[in-house]
This record gives structure tokens, C-alpha cells and sequence, in this order.
């Protein structure tokens, strides 16, 4: 498929999210709009936009290229993430609502002091730019092979391309603006899934309908994984455990997502927006997991050699873009941009908001919307931005697996700690040696890594999953309950707060 097609595309796709960000940002740049619009987001639509941010490229990409080792078994996943979609919206969303937050981590600087406030925050940043970086640089690579390659422009050059454009858009107005381009980004991304089913169904020479009898039938439909409970990866019950957990840490605990939660007028609208967007979120990876089984049946029908191909992350755009149709490979390419740059949009605003209110103090000054931060918040906007450039550059060096796998991987790492920390808050009700907290936020993960290098791997036959995050987690909540200082009283004094226990 000709480059200069797809780059046309790309240039009006990026045209129409720029006269968005016009739109939505010409009246007022304010760091109020920016940080939570304004708390006067329709739930509905942060609904429906979230589903983009949620799943992202690599979703887009990576899970339908997996379904040739693994089947359909990445849907017990989801029904762990299911699970702890519904934590979040009745445990931790009624927790924010009632401190009226901002950003979610200064709960730590209330519950267990100023360090244990400063390490949660600190978390966020670098497990979301780490997780962000990921997930940009899986269609960075699309876009390289099959876009930029043509022309010898360098890797550097086109992710700095795709920051900057996704910059420009986002800088004036923020979450307000992006709650409006994520919505029209999932749009697109659903719309690119339906008609990815259809274009090969078409070139199988059958309907859609049969299409879905077709997965069904195959052996790629298969989701649970009972056997091998301590070798196998895919075991039905790691990946609803480490579902559950890595939700609740990566979308709970997470400035991002729960920003957009965060915009709403009351709990109860937050709350229809989490139980709404897990309906569709369920959905819609059983299609994702169809178009995967859709793409091993092409291939195995037509004959084509894939063995070529470097990572099954290739898959999906190697039959899309040089195996159907013009249209197919438009669509393809719009849902891959689609998914990928609503989900770094949204992390790059979460990102300038959790460091201009937990590490710049925001949310203490006497007016948050003062020219002088504004200004001051939009250099911190491009900062992250080219934080993230050098991080994707450095991931392109090392990398050579799937890009879900690393993702998830780095999440039981980066996360783990942050899990514990509002664990030991919300569960307990004792004091907690503030001043160690940090160093129990590097050692957990230190701790995993090396037992599951140099140990576990090598000497036993338990391969560790995506429960790796509980393990992590539980380690910093125990390391935090050995050293805890007693109970705390009603009416004591921490981070400046009187607690309350109500």
C-alpha cells in the first residue's frame, strides 16, 4: 500500500483533532479546565471516550497478534479486569469524591504523611511515562515500517513528530479537550474493528456471520486454561487475579484514568461511567480477540508466510496494509492512530497534572489559574514530552518481545509498591514509618525481580504471571506493617490533616 496514502491520512486525522483542541480551548486555558474540566464532564461521554484510553494500540495490535500462541486465554485477563473495574467504582471513587481530589495521591500525604505522598506520586510518573513510552513506540514501529522507511526518515524523527502533534493539541485545553477527541478517537477505533471483521470475512469469501462461526469453531476460541497451575502463564486463575490487581493498580491508583472520573459532578455519574465503560470494555476485547482468530484463519487459507515476521505484533498491519484492500489498509491505520494517541494524549495531561499539584504545589496557591502557572504548567506539558521521546528511544535499543508482555511486566514492577501503599491505608488503621516508605517502594520491586531472575526461573518449575503485581504489592504492604508505628487515634494528626476515620 502506497506510504503517501497513508501519510495523507495521518495529516487529515491529526487536522481534525487540531480544530477540535481549537474549539474546545479558545475561550479558556485555565489550569482549572486543564486539570479536571472544570468537574463538568458528562459521564456518558468520558464513558465512551475511556474505552480508547483503556485499551490502546496495544490492544489494537498486540492482542490479536497473540492469540496464535496463546488462543483466546488473554480474555480471562479481562474478566479480571472486569472485577476490578467494579473495586474501583465502589471502594476507591467514593474515596476520592469524599476528599474532593485533584490529584488521587495526595490521600497518601492525609493518610500516612508527607514521603509516603511524595513516593506515590513519584510512581505514577514513572510508571505511566514507562507505560505510555510502550505503548506509542508500538505504532511508532507500524508507522516506521511502513510509512517512514520509504523516505529513510530516522525512528527519532517520527515519534518526535507524533509528541509534537499530540502536544499541540492538548496544550491549551487539557482534560477538556481530550474527554472530546477521546470520544471521537473510540469512534474510530470500533469503527476500524467492525470493518477489519468485514474486509477479511470478505477476502474468505464469506459474511460476517460466518466469520464469528468461523473463530467459534477454530481452536483459537478457546479461553480457560486449567492445566499446569504452576508452569503455565496463561493459568485461568494468574490471569484473573493479576486482572483484577493490575486494574486496580493501573487504572485505580492511576492519575489518568481516574482524572476523567474525577471531572464528573457527583459519584453516583462516576460510578455509572465505570460500570458502562466495563460492559463495553468486556465486549469489545472479545472482538479484538476475533479479528486475532480472523487473521491466523486468513493467513492459513491464503498461504501466506509469516514466519518472516519479527514479533506477532507485525501481524495484524502486515495482512491489513499489504494483503487487502486500499480501504482495509486506511481503516487499519485509523484505528491503530486512533487507539494509540488517545491513550498518550490522556497520559501526557495526567502526567502535567500530578506533577504541577503533587510536586509544584498547584493546588496550595492562592490562585491555581494564575497566568504564571500556566505558563509554568505548559513547560512542564513539553518537558514530558520529551521525557517520553528519549524513553521510547532508549525501549527501541532493548526491546524484542511482544509489546503487551513488556507492558504488564513493567507494571508488576512499577505499580506493585503503589498497590500496597493505598492497600495499607484503606485497610488499616495504623501509622506507618513515613520516612522508610521510599525505600520499601524501591526494594519490593528489587526484591521480585531478582527472586524471579535468579531464583524462581531458574531452580522451579512456577513461571510467574500477571499476578506478579500482587506479589510486589504485598510485599511493600507487609514491609509497611512491620515497621507501622501503632495504631492511629481519631482526631490525630498526619500530613497536616486531622484523620478521620469516618
Amino acid at each position: 500500500m502506497s506510504p503517501l496514502i497513508l501519510l495523507s491520512f495521518l495529516l487529515v486525522y491529526f487536522g481534525l483533532l487540531l480544530a477540535v483542541s481549537y474549539l474546545t480551548a479558545r475561550n479558556t486555558s485555565d489550569n482549572s479546565t486543564f486539570f479536571v474540566a472544570n468537574r463538568n464532564s458528562k459521564w456518558y461521554m468520558v464513558a465512551f471516550g475511556m474505552i480508547g484510553t483503556a485499551l490502546s494500540g496495544v490492544t489494537f495490535i498486540s492482542v490479536p497478534g497473540a492469540v496464535g500462541t496463546s488462543n483466546f486465554s488473554y480474555f480471562q485477563f479481562v474478566l479480571g479486569n472486569a472485577l476490578g473495574f467494579i473495586v474501583i467504582a465502589y471502594v476507591l471513587l467514593p474515596l476520592y469524591y469524599r476528599m474532593n481530589l485533584t490529584s488521587i495521591y495526595t490521600y497518601l500525604e492525609e493518610r500516612m504523611g508527607y514521603k509516603s505522598y511524595k513516593s506515590g506520586a513519584m510512581i505514577f510518573l514513572v510508571s505511566r511515562t514507562v507505560g505510555s513510552a510502550f505503548r506509542l513506540y508500538l505504532v511508532a514501529i507500524i508507522l516506521q515500517k511502513f510509512i517512514f522507511d520509504t523516505w529513510n526518515i530516522p525512528f527519532g524523527i517520527t515519534v518526535a513528530g507524533c509528541l509534537l502533534l499530540i502536544w499541540l493539541y492538548t496544550n491549551k485545553g487539557g482534560l477538556k479537550t481530550i474527554i472530546i477527541t477521546d470520544t471521537l478517537q473510540t469512534a474510530c477505533l470500533l469503527f476500524a474493528v467492525l470493518l477489519s471483521i468485514y474486509f477479511m470475512a470478505d477476502g474468505l469469501g464469506i459474511s460476517m456471520l460466518d466469520a464469528f462461526e468461523r473463530v467459534k469453531e477454530s481452536t483459537y476460541s478457546e479461553i480457560v486454561v486449567w492445566e499446569d497451575l504452576l508452569g503455565d502463564k496463561n493459568h485461568f486463575w494468574k490471569h484473573v487475579i493479576g486482572g483484577a490487581f493490575v486494574t486496580i493498580a493501573m487504572t485505580g491508583l492511576d492519575q489518568d484514568l481516574m482524572q476523567k472520573n474525577l471531572s464528573m459532578k457527583t459519584i453516583g455519574e462516576a460510578q455509572k461511567n465505570m460500570l458502562t465503560f466495563t460492559g463495553v470494555f468486556v465486549i469489545i476485547n472479545l472482538f479484538f480477540l476475533a479479528v486475532g482468530a480472523l487473521l491466523y484463519i486468513y493467513v492459513g487459507e491464503k498461504g501466506i508466510d509469516i514466519s518472516q515476521l519479527r514479533t506477532p505484533d507485525y501481524l495484524y498491519p502486515e495482512i491489513a496494509l499489504n494483503n487487502l484492500s486500499v480501504a482495509a489498509g486506511i481503516v487499519f491505520m485509523m484505528g491503530l492512530t486512533a487507539a494509540t494517541f488517545a491513550t498518550t494524549d490522556s497520559a501526557l495531561t495526567a502526567l502535567t497534572t500530578s506533577y504541577c499539584v503533587d510536586f509544584l504545589d498547584f493546588n496550595k496557591k492562592t490562585d491555581p489559574n494564575d497566568a504564571t502557572l500556566v505558563r509554568k504548567r505548559n513547560v512542564v506539558h513539553f518537558a514530558f514530552s520529551v521525557v517520553m521521546l528519549l524513553v521510547i528511544l532508549v525501549f527501541r535499543l532493548l526491546n524484542d518481545d511482544s509489546v503487551v508482555t513488556a507492558i504488564f511486566t513493567a507494571a508488576g514492577y512499577t505499580y506493585g509498591p503503589l498497590l500496597g501503599l493505598f492497600a495499607f491505608g484503606i485497610l488499616t488503621k495504623y501509622k506507618v514509618n513515613d520516612n522508610l516508605v521510599p525505600y520499601f517502594c524501591v526494594l519490593s520491586p528489587l526484591i521480585w525481580f531478582v527472586l524471579n531472575t535468579y531464583f524462581i526461573t531458574p531452580y522451579t518449575a512456577y513461571r510467574i504471571g500477571f499476578e506478579l503485581i500482587v506479589y510486589n504489592g504485598l510485599t511493600t504492604f507487609i514491609l509497611l506493617w512491620l515497621t507501622s508505628k501503632g495504631k492511629l487515634l481519631a482526631g490525630e494528626e498526619i500530613g497536616g490533616k486531622i484523620v478521620n476515620f469516618k
